[in-house]
């Protein structure tokens, strides 16, 4: 899979960009604030429906716009794929495959398969579970675009039980939206539990690459004993905790077990990475995780397009050649950084320069 060109209209500090790529590596150099990493935001926008960067949509169109539209052409498995996203600040947003207006802008899910790197990645250890929790989120949507759908809903689940909850509603009243917990949590923890357990073999090989000495392994840690990869058993557990829970959950107005209230745990040695790993172990546990993913994708057949977003100045030598090697074996690279001494010597690839509002092509 690789992007053949790229359309932003209205995107951040871009009016117009029109881009055109190869496969390989594409890296864009430009000072901080300068816009490169808007064009890597632009691109896993496509792949997420989701900003790595902001929560939501206003930022992402520039001011005194109403929208922002993403355009790309695809090329797939020799299939050529023309996404269209129109992203609004206070409305649905729109997207159409093949000109063809779509339903729904998650029909597009799956048309762009990204596993990015970004200096927040140090996040996926130091962070809270949410972060973790997103991570295994975006993993999943990008094996299975479907599960899209399952996540959003049970969010939405959450969403409305929690207010019904704070209104100290009856068991009646919550007992249909206790029924879509119980089977939008117990499939989506299926999902993740399945997910985790053959992601750590190549998390963990990943790590070892590194020259780390400690064994690391990844489990997933949930708040309700006893779930596994069989979701019609997972349905049991939740039915059991919706009994066991209800008159603590009304109490405090909020729904206190499900996928929403569980965690990746990652683990160093006897410890948890969390609080225990140095500064070195953590950006070497954030880049296993995130080159795990993209080698568990490739093992699997798919070709994700790998995207380093101003990660190279973070990293020592050791950890950079590991995405080297990364870039290597994708069909497609686009890199950001501040300045050229920031990169490998032996980085390969086409080079553009960024300007605020537009690239160039330009020699050093």
């Amino acid at each position: 899979m690789h992007i053949n060109q790229l359309s932003l209209t209205n995107f951040r500090s871009y009016p117009q960009l029109d881009l055109t790529f190869k496969p390989g590596v594409t890296t864009f150099l430009g000072d901080n604030g300068s816009g490169k990493t808007n064009i890597a935001e632009a691109i896993i926008y496509l792949a997420f429906l989701s900003s790595h960067r902001v929560s939501n949509n206003q930022p992402l169109i520039t001011l005194g716009s109403d929208q922002a539209i993403v355009r790309a052409e695809i090329e797939k498995g020799g299939r050529l794929l023309q996404v269209d996203l129109e992203i609004n600040a206070n409305k649905a947003n729109r997207a159409k495959l093949n000109q063809n207006t779509t339903r729904s802008q998650k029909e597009i899910l799956g048309a762009c398969q990204v596993i990015y790197f970004s200096p927040e990645d140090l996040d996926l250890v130091r962070g809270d579970p949410s972060t973790r929790r997103d991570f295994l989120d975006k993993l999943l949507i990008t094996r299975s675009p479907r599960l899209a759908g399952v996540i959003s809903d049970y969010e939405r689940v959450v969403k409305q039980r929690n207010a019904l909850l704070k209104t100290r509603t009856s068991q009646n009243a919550l007992a249909p939206w206790n029924e879509q917990l119980i089977s939008l949590g117990a499939k989506l923890a299926a999902e993740r539990i399945s997910l985790v357990e053959v992601l750590n073999p190549w998390v963990q090989q990943s790590y070892a690459n590194l020259n780390e000495v400690k064994p690391t392994e990844i489990y997933y840690k949930s708040s309700s004993e006893g779930l596994s990869k069989n979701s019609t058993l997972n349905e049991e557990v939740y039915a059991a905790k919706v009994m066991e829970m209800q008159y603590q959950e009304i109490e405090r107005g909020l729904t206190l077990f499900g996928p929403h209230r569980d965690d990746l745990q990652l683990q160093l040695g006897p410890f948890p990475a969390k609080g225990y790993a140095s500064h070195g172990e953590s950006w070497s546990m954030a880049i296993s995780l995130r080159l795990g993913s993209f080698n568990l994708l490739k093992n699997e057949g798919a070709e994700p397009i790998l995207i380093l977003d101003d990660i190279f100045a973070e990293l020592d030598n050791s950890r950079r050649q590991q995405l080297i090697h990364a870039t290597e074996i994708a069909e497609q690279t686009i890199i950001t950084a501040a300045v050229s001494s920031d990169l490998p010597q032996d980085l390969q690839g086409e080079r553009r320069f960024v300007e605020p509002g537009r690239v160039t092509e330009r020699t050093e």
